[in-house]
């Protein structure tokens, strides 16, 4: 696969991601592939949801971003958890506020903007607790497969 951010978008995303989870308990990924082998974004989402295993955080709060840039799809998906915890709406509003700046060619802003509302949320319901939190998923971006790429020299 080709990565198709530079290595400083791919730090502003990752500082994105644990700047997002400095208040709150839940995990957040992002995900990064050519192209969708599923004819439905979510779909995919679902399945590179469970290859990262963010389905085992101990209070079902994962949320992943699944971008497949080449073929331009895009999903949002949160375990069961935080979807049981956020209204109806969110979903949709988050994919259409990251959506709006990917229609502008923004996407690094697009998926920052997401990952802030999503971590709002995250604070709102699971919020951190000092004596029981650790980091459970890997911040970093993650391509492909499902693997995460080593970080750059």
């Amino acid at each position: 696969m080709n990565n198709p951010l530079t290595s400083e978008q791919e730090a502003a995303l990752v500082a994105a991601i644990r700047q997002a989870e400095i208040t709150t308990s839940g995990e957040i990924r992002v995900h990064l592939e050519d192209n969708c082998p599923t004819p439905e974004p979510l779909d995919r989402a679902a399945q590179v949801f469970a290859e990262l295993n963010m389905h085992r955080t101990a209070q079902r709060n994962g949320v992943l971003f699944y971008l497949a840039w080449q073929s331009r799809q895009f999903a949002v998906i949160g375990d069961a958890g935080i979807n049981s915890a956020v209204p109806d709406e969110f979903w949709e509003t988050t994919k259409e506020t990251v959506l709006s700046q990917f229609r502008s060619g923004k996407y690094v802003v697009g998926l920052e903007q997401g990952i802030k509302m999503v971590g709002e949320q995250l604070k709102r319901y699971f919020p951190y607790n000092a004596v029981t939190d650790t980091n459970e998923l890997d911040d970093a971006i993650s391509f492909g497969s499902g693997t995460p790429k080593p970080p750059r020299a």
